[in-house]
Parts: structure tokens; C-alpha cells; sequence
């Protein structure tokens, strides 16, 4: 059932999200849905320690009501010289 309302909220821009952003790579990254603003805020920090592993630097968060249309984006601008493309996650 909580899985159907969050669902239902996500599909109206209802749903909370974790945006992070980094640096290094200089990448956005949506994590959620989740149903509130305290489950979001949960689950941040193994998100923030994943990119940490990864080697992700200047990571900053916010926790937001939104509708992201593409999970990660990738500034292929940001890495000159390299033959990389923008990474997009459709939701389900």
C-alpha cells in the first residue's frame, strides 16, 4: 500500500527526492521517491557515502518535493577531451 501512495505521489510531483550534486564528476542525481520528507532524509547519507566511494568530491544535498524527469545527468561539457554521453534512468 505505501509503495502504491508513493507511486501515486510521485506521478503528481508530490513525492520527496534526494537531489545531489557533485563536482567531481559534475553530475545531478535524483534518489526516491519516497513519501516523506523524514524517509528521504533517512536514506540520504548511504547515497552520499556510495559517491564518496565512487570518488565523488564537492558533494551537496537537498531533500525536495519534485518530478525529475532523468535520475543522473552528466555536464559532458565538464569533461573536455573525453567521449562520454548524458546517463539518463527512466522512471518507472
Amino acid at each position: 500500500m505505501n509503495e502504491l501512495l508513493t507511486n501515486l505521489l510521485s506521478a503528481l510531483g508530490l513525492a520527496w527526492w534526494v537531489e545531489i550534486t557533485t563536482d567531481s564528476p559534475r553530475c545531478l542525481y535524483y534518489f526516491g521517491p519516497f513519501l516523506n520528507v523524514e524517509e528521504a532524509k533517512a536514506h540520504q547519507g548511504g547515497y552520499i557515502q556510495d559517491l564518496e566511494q565512487e570518488g565523488a568530491q564537492n558533494i551537496t544535498v537537498k531533500v525536495k518535493r519534485c518530478k525529475p524527469t532523468n535520475l543522473t545527468v552528466y555536464d559532458e561539457k565538464s569533461d573536455r577531451g573525453a567521449n562520454k554521453t548524458q546517463i539518463s534512468s527512466i522512471l518507472k
